[in-house]
């Protein structure tokens, strides 16, 4: 068996009710090579037994992995970079949000020499349905400051739908350990460690059933420690 172009990983919270579409989703867009890490909290998480019903049923690699780190999306990413052992590592979200029609695209980039490639709402030809408007608006003046005024090379660093080379991942230490920050924690230390960053226009559709386990006024000092840092290297770079 030929080894994976790149894993994906998918950090769960009870997402019973999407897992299965999600898991179709990825068998109809993405035509490349990979295989699939779910990462869950805790062992009455609704996902797994849904998972360990299906699994068998595609032809790609299902891999359940328990969150070694402690609880929270962060940690759940975390450990699936670790078991990742291929070259690149893509990060989706089991609510079937994220644009997987445009995967095979972000790989090719990743082939190109790319080493993240952001998945962009904000872009030309991308788009956002639907999800709370107001942190919506947030990511949308956070991804376009910070591009217009700070020189990142992505109009939307708050987006976690990402792919990454597995060698960045392996020359940064994360520090993030609750929330989705850690998308925008790997721009910023990419970015003011000289790696080459790039998107391609996605679009974005709120969750249709089940609940989100975003928690935007927990989280929110994280993403505004990460915003900051970026800003100002940008700053000093453009000057």
């Amino acid at each position: 068996m030929e080894s994976p172009d790149f894993d994906i990983v998918i950090p769960v919270y009870n997402e019973a009710e999407n897992i299965e579409h999600c898991l179709l989703e990825i068998k109809k867009n993405i035509k490349g090579r990979f295989e699939v890490f779910i990462v869950y909290d805790f062992e009455e998480d609704n996902t797994i037994p849904v998972i360990n019903r299906i699994k068998n049923e595609f032809d790609f690699s299902i891999n359940l992995v328990r969150n070694s780190f402690g609880r929270g999306p962060a940690n759940a990413i975390k450990t699936g970079f670790i078991h990742s052992k291929s070259k690149a590592i893509l990060v989706i979200m089991g609510d079937i949000s994220d644009d997987l029609r445009v995967v095979d695209a972000m790989y090719a980039k990743i082939k190109e020499g790319y080493d993240v490639v952001c998945g962009s709402r904000y872009m030309k030809g991308g788009k956002q349905i639907g999800g709370p408007f107001i942190k919506g608006i947030m990511s949308r003046l956070a991804g376009l400051s910070l591009y217009l005024f700070a020189g990142l090379p992505t109009h939307d660093a708050t987006n976690s739908f990402k792919m990454y080379n597995k060698d960045l991942l392996d020359n940064i230490t994360i520090e993030s350990k609750m929330g989705f920050e850690i998308g925008i924690e790997i721009v910023a230390k990419a970015f003011i460690n000289g790696y080459r960053i790039t998107e391609v226009p996605c679009t974005w559709m709120g969750r249709k059933a089940g609940s989100s386990n975003f928690k935007i006024i927990k989280w929110m000092p994280n993403y505004l420690r990460w915003y900051f840092k970026i800003f100002k290297y940008g700053i000093c770079k453009i000057k």
